[in-house]
């Protein structure tokens, strides 16, 4: 086994990604709280708004990575601020179909015209082809780590 003091702590992947995450979560939150959303609720209403049909509590939970216990407050919130409406699925009498309001749609277009910026922003920083490159490796990354995640999950129930 490595001694796990051969590579700076700074220099971690995992460090690297999660500090970069959290650099990227500040600024869209810093951004959102000016029109008074969450990170959540922006992706919910950014989600409905690819989605003209609606989505389902459960599609939007996993849409956004969350648990749909998470998503029932903030549904329930964006339907307080009339961003969002709520009608029974015309397939399942249980289900409510959450769509997006004139006043959402309204409220995410200008949200998306701050946070698009710092998009802008991060493309312009790499060429065409790093920026490809970058995507790509974020990617592998992202299928390892839920691969990794999958094998400790197996892992941890085999253990109980």
């Amino acid at each position: 086994m490595g001694d796990v003091t051969e590579i700076p702590a700074e220099e971690h992947l995992c460090t690297r990604i999660r500090r970069t995450e959290q650099a990227l979560m500040s600024h869209h939150e810093a951004v959102l709280r000016g029109y008074g959303l969450t990170m959540t609720q922006y992706t919910v209403l950014l989600t409905l708004s690819r989605e003209p049909g609606g989505l389902s509590g459960a599609q939007l939970a996993r849409a956004c990575g969350v648990t749909q216990q998470t998503m029932a407050p903030v549904l329930a919130g964006l339907q307080n601020k009339d961003l969002i409406r709520r009608e029974t699925s015309p397939v399942h009498a249980k289900v409510l179909i959450a769509s997006l309001t004139a006043l959402g749609g309204d409220l995410l277009d200008r949200a998306y015209q701050e946070v698009i910026v710092l998009e802008r922003a991060l493309s312009q920083a790499f060429t065409p082809a790093e920026h490809t490159a970058l995507c790509d490796l974020l990617e592998r990354a992202r299928e390892v780590l839920a691969e990794q995640t999958r094998r400790a999950q197996a892992g941890a129930k085999g253990t109980t």
